[in-house]
């Protein structure tokens, strides 16, 4: 066989295999992309702003002792429940015990003298009456009588002084609460008036938040008022602003406030994180969108993406946003009730790009647009 003829059928597989590389493969088809759709309500949204705070008791005291001493006894811990009148601690009673009996002493000896007084004025005023004193020696005795008299009341004034001392050796709690610090030890040397409890009352709580000073009209404004803390996102408590600040701290620019929390109950424990949502009037025109569902265009304005039922596709629309809550973003417009956007992926999406309802775990999706007859 000649060269010519192996050649032939070599040439025309080069040339198969050439007009195949040059030729034009059409790219797969694109994936349609599962969105997660929510439905936009209008008019049943209401303007609520939520504030961070930190429940505390209204009144916390810190106790300490009248008088000075050294702690031999400490009857509570931080977190023990106290009722009105119970002991706190105590301190070595042995020096206001002497100083009772002292005054008690001063006391016998300052009536003794009152009394032996007494008796003098008393049989002058008789010799006087007979004629044989004089009215001078009359008002003597009398100056002394009324002077030791003068003497045994402040004898007996000293006495409750030292009484009252001696009681002041042990500290009480003076209202139900709660022990909240402890600042002393036993074996310390404490002066009068130095803080040893720190004791909070049981009856009222209130939620303490701050304020900037652009939003203090929305609390001074607000329809209704709740506290709803984190550890029970499920139950809110009535509440009112009890106390707001005269002036703007220097540093954080925001106003203290306080917000008493008018049925408290045991679930509210101080130092818990809690929220204070002010309710405000509802707006015919705003409606709650997932904050997901917000896509910043190139141009940094906020838009969200609309989902067509009948032609299965996605388009952007611009919206003007009324604010941001904790369960998700406000539209005051741009959106009409009815209309399903996509809540979740969306700046992998583009125009016209076709996407199909994503239905996990119980998803909200438009129903399917009828098949028309044939």
């Amino acid at each position: 066989m000649s060269a010519r003829t192996l050649l032939a059928p070599v040439a025309a597989l080069v040339f198969a295999a050439t007009i195949a590389a040059c030729a034009k493969h059409e790219p797969p088809p694109e994936p349609v992309r599962p969105v997660k759709l929510a439905r936009v309500s209008m008019g049943e949204t209401a303007a609520m702003t939520v504030f961070a705070g930190e429940v505390k008791p209204r009144h916390e005291s810190e106790l300490g002792f009248r008088i000075a001493g050294k702690l031999v006894a400490r009857s509570v811990d931080v977190g023990a429940r106290v009722q009105k009148g119970a002991p706190l601690a105590r301190l070595d009673p042995s020096d206001v015990a002497l100083q009772a009996q002292a005054a008690k002493a001063a006391v016998a000896a300052a009536d003794t003298e009152y009394q032996f007084a007494k008796s003098e004025f008393e049989r002058y005023e008789n010799l006087h009456g007979l004629r044989f004193v004089s009215a001078s020696a009359l008002d003597q005795k009398r100056n002394v009588m009324n002077s030791n008299r003068a003497k045994l009341d402040q004898a007996r004034a000293q006495q409750e002084v030292a009484q009252n001392q001696a009681g002041y050796a042990t500290l009480v709690a003076d209202a139900d609460g709660v022990v909240t610090a402890v600042s002393a030890e036993v074996g310390q040397v404490v002066s009068a008036g130095q803080p040893v409890v720190r004791l909070a009352r049981a009856e009222e709580r209130e939620v303490a938040i701050a304020v900037p000073e652009n939003r203090l009209d929305e609390l001074k404004g607000a329809k209704q008022l709740g506290v709803v803390l984190w550890a029970n996102p499920e139950k809110v408590y009535p509440a009112k602003v009890r106390e707001i600040a005269p002036a703007v701290d220097a540093t954080t620019r925001t106003f203290a406030v306080r917000v008493a929390i008018l049925a408290p109950d045991a679930a509210a424990q101080w130092g818990m994180t809690a929220n204070v949502v002010l309710q405000g009037e509802a707006g015919s025109g705003i409606a709650l969108v997932p904050s997901t569902a917000i896509y910043h265009a190139q141009d940094g304005k906020p838009a969200v993406w609309i989902y067509d039922p009948a032609k299965r596709t996605v388009s952007l629309r611009a919206v003007t946003l009324g604010g941001f809550r904790e369960e998700g973003a406000l539209v005051a417009s741009g959106l009409a009730s009815g209309e399903w956007i996509v809540a979740a992926g969306v700046h992998k999406l583009r125009e016209g790009q076709a996407v199909t309802p994503w239905e996990g775990d119980g998803a909200p999706s438009p129903a399917a647009p009828a098949a028309p007859r044939a």
